[in-house]
């Protein structure tokens, strides 16, 4: 009696697990496609150029004019390590890059808009500029507390 448990038992197993496999195999690409954006259709004429410059890294992102990520490029996705990061060159060398993708999707002019205490503010900059991109306005939107909270002690070095 226990034996014909068993095998029910692992028989029903394998019947769920074919159904499974089934209805994974009858998936039809269309399916596939509508879970996925496709990139290569767009075309953006101009954006908004986003540079965070830290102490530590330098973040690149292009968006579009309503905000959408388009593309990006950071101080480790271009081979940059340690300290090496937060320098004025490794951000020129990461606003070219992402300044490159996104002339890919037909970017021509860009609006920079700078946050942070960065050494790569104005590297970045250039770096978006000798891409071949026209900057048409640079705004700084580094946070400034309006005496919110109790900031870090000060450094001492």
């Amino acid at each position: 009696m226990a034996e014909e448990m068993v095998k029910t038992e692992g028989q029903e197993k394998l019947a769920a697990d074919s159904q499974i496999v089934e209805s994974a195999e009858s998936a039809s690409p269309a399916d596939e496609s509508t879970k996925r954006k496709s990139k290569a259709g767009r075309y953006v004429p101009n954006g908004i150029a986003y540079v965070q410059a830290t102490f530590n890294n330098t973040k690149v992102t292009f968006t579009d004019m309503h905000g959408n990520v388009l593309c990006w490029s950071t101080g480790g996705k271009n081979a940059f390590k340690g300290s090496r990061k937060s320098t004025a060159y490794a951000a020129q060398v990461i606003a070219a890059d992402a300044g490159k993708k996104a002339q890919t999707l037909g970017m021509k002019e860009v609006e920079v808009r700078i946050k942070g205490p960065g050494a790569g503010r104005e590297s970045a900059v250039r770096g978006i500029a000798s891409t071949g991109l026209e900057i048409s306005a640079i705004r700084d939107i580094t946070p400034v507390p309006h005496n919110g909270c109790r900031p870090r002690k000060r450094r001492r070095v």
